[in-house]
Order: C-alpha cells, then sequence, then structure tokens
C-alpha cells in the first residue's frame, strides 16, 4: 500500500509557488528601483541616517 501522495503534483504544485515567490520578488525589486531614481539625491558628505537629528538636549518623551 502506497501511503503517500502523488508526486508529480505536489512537484508541480511546489515549482509553481516557488514561481510566484519569484515573480513577487522581481516586482517588489523593481518598485525599489524605480522608488530609488525618484528619491532627491542626498548632498555629498551628508550621511541620511543622521538628516534631522537635533544636537542637544532630547525632551523626556513621558512629559508633555
Amino acid at each position: 500500500m502506497n501511503n503517500r501522495g502523488r508526486p508529480s503534483i505536489t512537484k508541480r504544485q511546489k515549482e509553481l509557488a516557488r514561481q510566484e515567490r519569484r515573480r513577487l520578488k522581481g516586482e517588489k525589486r523593481e518598485q525599489r528601483e524605480v522608488e530609488r531614481a525618484q528619491r532627491p539625491p542626498s548632498a555629498p558628505g551628508d550621511d541620511p541616517d543622521l538628516s534631522g537629528i537635533v544636537p542637544g538636549p532630547q525632551p523626556l518623551p513621558w512629559e508633555d
């Protein structure tokens, strides 16, 4: 007695799922490229991680 499913069907389903994931990743990659191209360029020497940070004492978050 064979307790296993039909391997050709499950293999085909796995392959279709892989193709779908690849397609979605490709679409996300293209979207990121478009967003990156539309983003204004930063000034040379300007660190985007530090932009908008004000030096000095920071307000306490629990006091209003």
